[in-house]
């Protein structure tokens, strides 16, 4: 896949190819807005990076996110379709679905999927994670809100490998990154660290959303705990290696 590189962009249209309209979700450094090819009207979320507000670390967090989701094709992965380069943005042109997990949940589900369905999607989200693994990509910000669902092919993807990066085999990470409250123990205990933290994502995905929130009383270190000790009957990839 190459990078389409473009001398200007507007607030509504990205190189002549794809018209912008509402913004559906947003980030520290980028929004997602839905967009309409110009030629096929094909529905899809463009990741509009702006450039000019990125520090060093941020660009290189930009560039490794480029570089892994265009390496990583899977049915369980969403996909990168096209990178277009302007003076002062990036545009990642992005597979569209129907909602993260999180809102999902919330919006359709008041106690949660069954037991079997939610056995099924967390099966498809080991699979993703495992393809990266076998490829030495990391994710290293598993989420609810990093989960898609397309509801018409029954299925979830993973997105959002803004903090992803390349892994020699049989060796651990040293990186603080992700979210606080779906971190692994070791990285809020400030170890190194092999695999990710997914039992949470089960727990949401078959518990009602308020049993998922957390208090003082209960913080994400134990929940990152209790939760990845969970067994829940799944033939799992194997995801041990990161």
């Amino acid at each position: 896949m190459d990078i389409v590189r473009s001398k200007s962009d507007t607030e509504c249209t990205i190189a002549g190819l794809y018209d912008l309209s509402q913004t559906i979700g947003k980030g520290h450094f980028a929004v997602v807005k839905l967009a309409k090819h110009v030629f096929t009207g094909e529905k899809v979320a463009v990741k509009v990076i702006d450039k000019t507000k990125l520090d060093p670390i941020s660009r290189e967090h930009l560039f490794q996110e480029v570089r892994c989701m265009k390496l990583v094709q899977h049915p369980h992965i969403v996909r990168l379709y096209e990178v277009i380069d302007t003076q002062t943005k990036l545009y990642l042109i992005l597979e569209l679905g129907d909602g993260d997990m999180y809102d999902y949940i919330i919006n359709n589900h008041d106690h949660g999927l069954d037991i079997d369905t939610a056995r099924v999607y967390f099966t498809q989200i080991l699979e993703g994670i495992s393809y990266c693994h076998d490829l030495h990509v990391v994710h290293r910000d598993l989420k609810p809100e990093n989960v898609i669902f397309f509801e018409k092919l029954g299925i979830v993807k993973l997105t959002d490998f803004g903090f992803s990066n390349r892994f020699e085999p049989d060796t651990k990470l040293d990186t603080s990154c992700g979210s606080l409250a779906y971190s692994a123990p070791e990285i809020l205990l400030g170890d190194s660290y092999d695999a990710p933290a997914v039992g949470k994502l089960m727990k949401l995905l078959s518990a009602a959303p308020p049993t998922c929130k957390y208090s003082h009383k209960n913080s994400p270190l134990i929940f990152s705990w209790a939760n990845s000790k969970a067994n829940y009957g799944l033939n799992r990839p194997n995801t041990n290696t990161v």
